[in-house]
């Protein structure tokens, strides 16, 4: 036995008990006559005194994070700590082992607000992981799954695995192929999402499905996207609309927020905002609604103008409420901003409208008093307030008025605070260009139009809308669903119109496409991002945070020193041979 008690769970109840107890040293404190240990585990610290001489000789040339058992009393504490829950008692040791001896230099201080090179600290992940906060936030992670876990089994979904090893697939990303040894030259690919099984699933007659699914897209990395890997509440309903999705999300999701967290949390129903009005108020389809500024369009108020820049583009504008009281210097700091290479603004006009009447600064001059009539009256501009203007072609202004809506509520801090607030964004387009001007899948190829066949058979493809959406909490997206296609006549229409033929739907997705000739239910689901939930319940910016073991910025594991080469005996087994990268 190496510990009778945890560390932290001592009180001045145990004064008087012989203990023992097991963790790492995170501080020692030598006084000469008395030597202090503070001894750390995942339940808390409790303070060791040694007073024997011959144990402080064996404990003098102890390091930090050296991993001990003590043998000891517990006694009550003459100067108590009330900011420690241990705080009233300490242990007198009798006798001490050391389990686990630590170098006598640590690569950074565990426990301390040091700014340490996150590389460094992602290849001692081990050591990390120590820190409390870290630690703290994997436990959390923990508990917020079983309680995902628990709900679902609440509400009736079973508990459902499904394969690593798969088909490729196009999902909208890369996929992570993996080579066949016993069937040269073929390959699987890891799952983008389980999206074909989860579909099969309900045709197999399982009424509702879940799991906690590990994803593998081939992506570049991001603050909030873990490159390589990720984790999602998969679930999948048969006989469910998309109003049916919508309801076990608003059970679900506010019902975990409330439990890990203080801050205010929405209630559903959530709003709905379709795709389109999204991209115009907002110019981003993950708006956070505790900003409260909106983009506004003003193209037809300027149709006239004298101004060169705005004639023939699209024309957005955000009102700032009270921002004629900022100085030259900060719409100076916006356009810098709005013009970076990030961006990619042209330009960023502004005006104030002061207090007085007057229309001041940047293109003042061409604000006529019919142009200002049509501001109040259209946009409603007041008196001391200032007016921020966005030209371009459409979709790049409302990207830029997007990201610059998005700068403006952080630097004036308008974003309201201790408060979670939902949406749906629905009515996604089925279909985009691609960069190469290809009719593309926008969201997911396995959605439901709007309209059905008739919609594919008559519109305009760039025009039809699908049953699909997402579920954004503060700005980011948390989840993603759709009503599923389980028509074959459908599926192969819409791939049709992508640019695969049926013998392409029949062969990259076989599977699907079997299944669907023998009676195949309505089926409707979605998947909300288990590391981006976490990532917002501990009020974190950082992704990788939330992870045990992440990967770094450039996608590569620096505890585990992957991806790496293999040897050729390796890859001659799974028929690889590997071209010069000279």
């Amino acid at each position: 036995m190496y510990r009778t008690h945890n560390l932290g769970e001592l009180n001045i109840k145990n004064v008087g008990e012989e203990v023992e107890l097991s963790g790492w040293i995170q501080k020692i404190r030598n006084l000469g006559g008395m030597i202090f240990i503070d001894l750390r585990d995942q339940f808390g610290i409790t303070q060791i005194v040694v007073n024997e001489p011959k144990l402080q000789e064996q404990v003098k040339d102890y390091t930090t994070e050296s991993c001990i058992h003590v043998y000891g009393k517990v006694v009550e504490r003459s100067s108590k700590n009330p900011k420690m829950t241990t705080g009233e008692i300490e242990v007198v040791a009798s006798k001490i082992e050391i389990l686990g001896k630590c170098k006598n230099v640590l690569p950074f201080e565990i426990n301390t607000e040091q700014d340490v090179r996150e590389d460094l600290r992602l290849e001692y992940r081990f050591l990390d992981l120590r820190n409390q906060k870290l630690h703290d936030i994997i436990l959390l992670r923990s508990k917020i799954l079983k309680t995902l876990r628990d709900k679902m089994d609440e509400l009736g979904f079973a508990e459902i695995q499904t394969p690593i090893l798969a088909n490729s697939s196009p999902e909208g990303a890369r996929d992570f192929l993996v080579p066949s040894r016993l069937h040269p030259g073929e390959f699987y690919a890891l799952p983008q999402a389980p999206q074909q099984f989860k579909q099969l699933l309900m045709v197999s007659g399982f009424d509702k499905y879940f799991q906690i699914a590990p994803c593998f897209r081939d992506e570049d990395p991001r603050a909030d996207r873990a490159p390589g890997e990720f984790y999602q509440l998969d679930f999948e309903m048969s006989f469910a609309t998309q109003e049916d999705v919508f309801k076990i999300i608003e059970e679900v999701v506010p019902y975990t927020f409330k439990k890990f967290t203080n801050s205010k949390v929405d209630e559903g129903p959530f709003i709905r905002i379709p795709y389109k009005e999204a991209m115009e108020k907002y110019g981003i389809d993950k708006p956070d609604l505790r900003n409260p500024l909106i983009i506004q369009d003003v193209t037809n108020i300027f149709k006239d103008t004298d101004f060169n820049a705005f004639k023939n583009k699209t024309v957005k504008a955000i009102v700032v409420p009270n921002g004629a009281e900022q100085g030259r210097k900060f719409f100076d700091k916006m356009t810098e901003f709005a013009t970076s290479d990030e961006v990619g603004a042209k330009g960023l006009a502004w005006t104030k409208f002061e207090k007085e009447g007057n229309v001041q600064g940047g293109i003042a001059k061409f604000i006529t008093e019919e142009v200002k009539y049509k501001l109040e009256n259209q946009i409603g501009i007041k008196n001391g307030d200032s007016i921020f203007f966005i030209a371009d072609e459409l979709s790049k202004a409302q990207k830029i008025a997007g990201l610059v809506r998005i700068e403006l509520g952080e630097k004036l801090d308008l974003i309201e605070k201790n408060v979670y607030k939902f949406c749906f964004i629905v009515d996604f387009p089925m279909y985009e260009l691609s960069d190469e001007g290809k009719i593309d899948f926008c969201h997911n190829p396995f959605s439901m139009p709007q309209g059905g066949l008739n919609s594919l058979n008559t519109m305009n493809p760039l025009d039809i809308l699908a049953y699909q959406y997402d579920l954004v909490c503060n700005g980011y997206e948390m989840a993603s669903g759709a009503v599923r296609n389980h028509d074959p006549e459908i599926m192969v229409k819409a791939f049709e119109i992508a640019g695969y033929t049926e013998e392409d739907v029949k062969n990259r997705f076989g599977a699907l496409y079997n299944a669907f000739q023998y009676g195949t239910p309505p089926h409707a689901g979605a998947a909300p991002g288990i590391d981006r939930m976490i990532m917002l319940i501990a009020n974190s910016t950082n992704i990788r945070e939330v992870i045990a073991f992440p990967k770094n910025k450039k996608a590569r594991d620096l505890l585990m020193r992957a991806p790496s080469f293999v040897t050729k005996q390796q890859l001659d087994d799974v028929h690889i041979q590997i071209k010069d990268l000279q």
